[in-house]
């Protein structure tokens, strides 16, 4: 980088501080984690330059030869990796996805049944400081709060949720719900109200992809994702449908006397209703990324982040912590702190403090406010890519715990930061940008 470190020091200075936090310290925030270096050659790549609005083969801009390429394979691993008949690569982020899909399933005023975003939900499945919420009528359920189902969805609940807000949309998928999802039973109930059913796998994507979780694609009208996350490409989102379908209750979409099917309106949706220029570089380094979850070894390593996240949320669990629903089956657990006295915003900043990054989280039933909160949210796939394994894993938790048994203790953050420190000496990460 020693154009740029010329050009502009300071944001060089920036990158080389943010690559020297992310060698040296622990990631656990669960929407995080590390990209390949081919990915990131990618994503730097000159087909930052290129407009190509449209779709490969039909661009509104001359010179697109190439970047067809990349995207025609983008779009060809997709649906190999997920199994589906349509895809769309070219949404900016996981919130541009799901826009896609409001515009294309609802009206705005049109009710929708959402996970709650205090019980585990998605700030783009009906917040009222969101679109989702401003511009529709956003209903939720959630999670259950005692009993043998504490944490956890009950379907019954959903179904008479459902019954009763009669829904034009239920939509499935959570950024702090650790659990997996029961997707017959969401398009059973789905199928009884007359509602589309939209499943936004953004966090499970990778283990979706790998067969660690249970997969929504023969169930839900239409899949959102982000490229991140568990399965570890650039930052983006995308569209996916397992069957090319019509419109199941009778309506036939049509534009200028054309009818057309669901798969043609979400493209549209996609560009030109949500977004303009499609980012070329980011479409490439996607279908590097896919290239890369392809390969046997994905498997093996989404196999670990599970492992490793139930690793974690045990040891938790035996240190006595309130672990949300008993545990996990994804990559991710989330702490509810209450019982320890500290806040979700103490806990994030000591633990920033000795080098260990988790976010602070509302936990169900929170009495704390977004800004402060009851919890922190910890997932296993960033550092998982860095080789961490259960053991490991067992012992982040144990720092964790000393961290947080002794929060203003400024001599125990410095020591379990040495200790950080040390710990990813043996993992390393990238080799560039250190001088």
């Amino acid at each position: 980088m020693t154009d740029l470190a010329t050009q502009d020091p300071a944001i060089f200075s920036a990158v080389r501080g943010e690559v020297a936090r992310q060698n040296n310290g622990i990631e656990l925030i669960a929407s995080e984690n590390f990209v390949s270096r081919a990915v990131l050659q990618a994503m730097g790549s000159p087909l930052t330059n290129k407009y190509a609005e449209g779709l490969p083969g039909r661009r509104y801009y001359g010179g697109c030869d190439q970047v067809d390429r990349a995207e025609a394979l983008a779009r060809e691993r997709a649906r190999e990796l997920f199994g589906c008949d349509w895809v769309n690569v070219q949404p900016h982020s996981g919130a541009s996805a799901n826009a896609a899909v409001y515009l294309t399933l609802l009206k705005p005023g049109d009710t929708f049944l959402g996970l709650d975003l205090s019980h585990g939900g998605h700030l783009t499945h009906g917040s009222p400081v969101n679109f989702s919420g401003l511009l529709y009528r956003a209903e939720y359920y959630g999670v259950e709060r005692s009993g043998p189902l504490a944490g956890r969805i009950d379907m019954n609940r959903v179904r008479d949720r459902a019954l009763v807000v009669g829904p034009k949309m239920i939509s499935i998928g959570a950024s702090a719900y650790s659990r997996d999802f029961d997707y017959a039973a969401f398009r059973s109930i789905a199928d009884e109200v007359g509602a589309f059913l939209w499943m936004d796998m953004a966090h499970p994507a990778g283990l979706i992809a790998a067969g660690e979780l249970s997969n929504p694609l023969p169930h839900a009208h239409v899949v959102s994702t982000t490229t991140h996350k568990t399965l570890r490409g650039p930052r983006g989102g995308m569209l996916l449908i397992g069957n090319d379908f019509e419109n199941p209750f009778g309506k036939v979409a049509r534009k200028s006397g054309r009818v057309r099917n669901m798969s043609e309106l979400f493209d549209s949706a996609v560009f030109p209703g949500t977004q303009g220029g499609p980012l070329m570089h980011v479409i490439a380094a996607k279908a590097v990324s896919f290239l890369e979850a392809l390969d046997p070894a994905f498997k093996a390593y989404a196999r670990q982040v599970v492992i490793n996240a139930r690793a974690m949320a045990d040891e938790f669990l035996r240190r006595g912590y309130d672990v949300v629903s008993g545990g996990t089956d994804n990559h991710m657990a989330l702490i509810d702190l209450r019982s320890r006295g500290i806040t979700g915003v103490v806990a994030e900043r000591a633990l920033q403090a000795a080098e260990i990054t988790v976010n602070k989280n509302m936990v169900p039933f929170d009495d704390k406010s977004p800004f402060v909160t009851s919890g922190i949210r910890v997932g296993t796939a960033a550092m998982t890519t860095r080789g961490f394994g259960k053991s490991t894993f067992r012992e982040v938790v144990r720092m964790i715990d000393r961290v947080l048994n002794h929060v203003g203790d400024e001599s125990v953050g410095r020591e379990v930061k040495g200790e950080v420190l040390e710990l990813c000496r043996h993992h390393p990460l990238y080799d560039f940008v250190t001088a």
